[in-house]
């Protein structure tokens, strides 16, 4: 369980905060009262979550690139962290393969340039550095990767990610041992996550989006991997464990300063077909999808987390089985096509989220 008491009044950079997970976190750091700056370009994509569930007006919200080391070194410095969540990158495989250089000097540089300001700060710090599942170097093994395996990534995207968490790996042994905490005051993990989805998500090129997409317009949606097989878990299940990681690191950095992987049970690892056809379900509609054949750049076959550690250390686990999971993105999604409240709707399945991780008595009434 997440210690409400930690989060209450503190300062919490956030970078990331205008994407599709930034803007979940961004709530639920604002629901247990933290004081949140983020720090982010404009929202990604049109329409957006950030936008539709009015983020903006629960934290002070900085529009900047997270490239640009003298504005990032400046929010920090005036912020004064107590707790820092990195999670600004570019996020997309394929579009990693049309920009590189956006996508390396993002996701690397980005990654210095937040802990090079925090090394210059000189000031007491809990960091938690998001990368990503495909971090690693995938041999299409049928079992999950753990946190000790090698960095790798054959396309531009999970190359970067290997990278951001090499960087990771450096500053801490050159900057920030945890043997020495006392000392320099900062402790620093990084955590590495499947496939986050949810409601809010506009992301071009990736399933969840497509299908709705698709189904908002009565087209069937053109589906390139449906054979792939993915870690797929609700949006808030790996928020969770970057909200109990930084906690634990900031309480115990010797233990905690490291590496740790936020998967979905092994039976949650579906593929890409089994979602579609899930959620074509659940939508109805005359929705439906279809193979596209055509040549498209490679993407991973099978990927798989093992979440052994932070089961074992954090006491994290899922809470949401992936079939409910679907049926909560297509309730957002008909909020939205309903025109609802999407702030108090987010807000909500927020709240029914919590509640998963209550004792069973908590569960009679769950708000809807």
């Amino acid at each position: 369980m997440l210690n409400r008491t930690f989060w209450k009044g503190r300062r919490v950079l956030l970078t990331g905060h205008t994407g599709f997970k930034g803007s979940w976190l961004s709530l639920w750091l604002d629901r247990m009262g933290a004081n949140v700056t983020g720090y982010a370009l404009d929202p990604p994509t049109q329409p957006n979550l950030f936008d539709l569930a009015k983020v903006a007006s629960c934290m002070r919200s900085i529009r900047g690139d997270i490239r640009d080391f003298q504005q990032i070194k400046n929010t920090i410095a005036e912020c004064r962290p107590e707790v820092v969540i990195h999670m600004a990158a570019q996020s997309v495989v394929r579009r990693s393969y049309e920009d590189p250089i956006e996508t390396y000097s993002s996701n690397v540089m980005g990654t210095v340039h937040v802990l090079e300001a925090l090394r210059q700060l000189k000031q007491p710090c809990a960091v938690v550095n998001v990368t990503s599942d495909k971090c690693y170097a995938n041999r299409e093994w049928v079992w999950g990767y753990r946190e000790d395996e090698a960095m790798g990534g054959r396309d531009p995207y999970s190359n970067s990610k290997g990278c951001a968490e090499l960087v990771t790996t450096a500053y801490r042994e050159s900057y920030f041992p945890p043997a020495s905490f006392s000392r320099h005051g900062v402790a620093l993990a990084s955590a590495r996550a499947g496939n986050a989805i949810g409601g809010g998500d506009w992301t071009s090129n990736q399933l969840i989006p497509d299908l709705i997409r698709a189904f908002l317009s009565g087209e069937p949606c053109l589906i390139r991997n449906p054979l792939a097989t993915r870690p797929w878990q609700f949006v808030l299940e790996p928020l969770r464990g970057y909200l109990m990681l930084a906690e634990r690191v900031a309480e115990d950095p010797i233990r905690f300063a490291s590496g740790w992987n936020f998967g979905p049970a092994d039976e949650d690892a579906k593929p890409v077909s089994w979602i579609a056809d899930e959620l074509v379900r659940l939508w109805g509609n005359r929705a439906s999808w279809s193979h596209d054949g055509s040549l498209h750049p490679h993407e991973a076959h099978l990927l798989k987390l093992d979440a052994s550690k932070s089961k074992a250390l954090l006491g994290w686990h899922p809470l949401l089985p992936i079939n409910l999971a679907l049926e909560w993105i297509a309730e957002w999604y008909r909020a939205f096509q309903a025109e609802s409240n999407l702030e108090g709707f987010t807000r909500i399945q927020i709240e029914r989220y919590e509640m998963l991780s209550q004792p069973l008595s908590a569960h009679v009434a769950l708000p809807r």
